[in-house]
C-alpha cells in the first residue's frame, strides 16, 4: 500500500467504528483519483493481452456526469472516459459481443437515468454503438417508472447473445426489471424487449444487479428486503429461485459482486451500506460465510475479477465505490477468501 493513503484509513477506520462497525478495517491497496460529482458503481476490463493494462470503469453519477477509465494505479485514463452523460448510474462489461460474422467486441453498457436509456460503448476504443441510446420501459406512461437505474449483462452459453437487464428508480412487482436483447445486423446495434420479471416487496428500490454467466442465475438486491434469485436464461422462466441473506445487513442491501471459480465455486459479495462492510455468500448454497469490514463508506457499486492482473493485485480485484467521489481497489486475498 502506498503510504500517502494511510491517514486517510485511520480516519476511515474511525468512522466505520461511529458507524457500529466492530470487525477490523481493511486498507485498500489504491484510492483512485476522485471523479467531479458522485461515484457509484464500478465495472473491470480484463485486458487479454497485457492484465497489467486492464481497466476498471466507474460511474459519476449526476447530471454532467460520466463514466470514468482507470488504470490500476487509480489514475483517470481521460482518453477512455466518456463524460457528458447525464446521471450515469450503473455498469457492467462484457466480452465478445457479435457484431458480425467476423468482428467481435467487448462491450460496457450503463443506464443513463435523465434520458431514460442505456448506452452501449466498444472497450477499450471506446466507440459508441447505440445510434445515442437505447430507450427503456417505453411502455410505462408514468416517466418515474422510466428512470433507469441499475443493470447487469449476460452473455447465454447457449448461442453466446448478449442481453442487458435494466431496472428502474420504481417498478411493479413483476415486472420491475426488463431484459434487453442486443442485435446486430447491417444496420447497426438494437436492444430488444425479450422479457420484464423480477418481484418487488414495495419498500425501498431495486438497483444492485448482477449475472453469473456460467451458472446462469441473475441476482438483484430488493433493498429493504433480500437478495433475489433468478434464471437469467429468458426461455427458463420468470420464478423466483431464492430470496436470501436480508437478516445479515443493517438497512440497505446494496452493490452485488460474484466472484467466480471453476466447478461452481466462489462468492457473492453484496454491500451492506449503512453498516459499511460487506456481507459474503457462498457462490453454490448462497449461504452466509462471513463480513469484511473494507473501510469504503457508504458503498453502492462494487465488481470483481479472479485473476491475477499485476504485482498489486495477484489474487484478482475487488473494487468497491467510497462515498468521497473515488473508488477503493483491493487485491482480492485481502478479503481472507478460499482462493479457488
Amino acid at each position: 500500500m502506498k503510504t500517502r493513503y494511510i491517514p486517510f484509513i485511520l480516519v476511515l477506520a474511525i468512522m466505520s467504528c461511529k458507524q457500529g462497525n466492530k470487525l477490523p478495517a481493511i486498507a485498500p491497496d489504491i484510492i483512485t483519483e476522485k471523479t467531479p460529482n458522485d461515484t457509484d458503481d464500478p465495472a473491470i476490463w480484463i485486458n487479454p493481452e497485457d492484465p497489467s493494462k486492464s481497466i476498471v470503469f466507474g460511474t459519476d453519477k449526476e447530471t454532467n456526469g460520466g463514466v470514468y477509465a482507470f488504470d490500476l494505479e487509480g489514475k483517470i485514463i481521460r482518453e477512455k472516459s466518456i463524460t457528458g452523460i447525464q446521471r450515469p448510474n450503473n455498469v457492467d462489461l462484457e466480452y465478445g459481443f457479435q457484431l458480425n460474422d467476423s468482428v467481435a467486441v467487448d462491450v460496457i453498457a450503463f443506464t443513463e437515468r435523465e434520458k431514460q436509456q442505456i448506452r452501449l460503448f466498444s472497450v477499450p476504443d471506446m466507440k459508441p454503438l447505440d445510434g445515442g441510446g437505447f430507450p427503456v420501459f417505453e411502455d410505462e406512461s408514468d416517466v418515474e417508472q422510466r428512470l433507469a437505474m441499475g443493470i447487469s449483462l449476460y452473455k447465454s452459453p447457449k448461442d453466446s447473445s448478449v442481453y442487458a437487464i435494466v431496472g428502474r428508480k420504481i417498478g411493479p412487482s413483476g415486472s420491475y426489471l426488463y431484459q434487453y436483447k442486443f442485435e446486430s445486423d447491417s444496420t447497426g446495434v438494437s436492444a430488444n424487449l425479450i422479457r420484464k420479471f423480477g418481484s418487488f416487496t414495495g419498500g425501498k428500490e431495486i438497483e444492485a444487479i448482477a449475472v453469473d454467466n456460467e451458472l446462469g442465475f441473475v441476482y438483484y438486491s430488493d433493498e429493504g428486503e433480500c437478495i433475489k434469485k433468478y434464471y437469467a436464461e429468458p426461455e427458463m422462466g420468470n420464478e423466483e429461485l431464492a430470496c436470501f441473506g436480508g437478516e445479515h445487513f443493517l438497512e440497505d442491501i446494496e452493490g452485488i459482486a460474484i466472484a467466480s471459480y471453476p466447478n461452481g465455486e466462489g462468492y457473492i459479495i453484496v454491500s451492506d451500506q449503512q453498516r459499511g462492510q460487506f456481507n459474503i455468500f457462498s457462490r453454490k448454497d448462497n449461504q452466509f460465510i462471513k463480513a469484511v469490514n473494507l473501510s469504503t463508506i457508504e458503498t453502492d457499486g462494487c465488481e470483481v475479477v479472479t485473476v491475477p492482473l499485476n504485482d498489486t493485485f495477484p489474487n484478482g480485484l475487488f473494487a468497491a465505490m467510497n462515498d468521497q467521489k473515488d473508488f477503493y481497489f483491493y487485491d482480492l486475498g485481502k478479503l481472507g477468501l478460499k482462493m479457488n
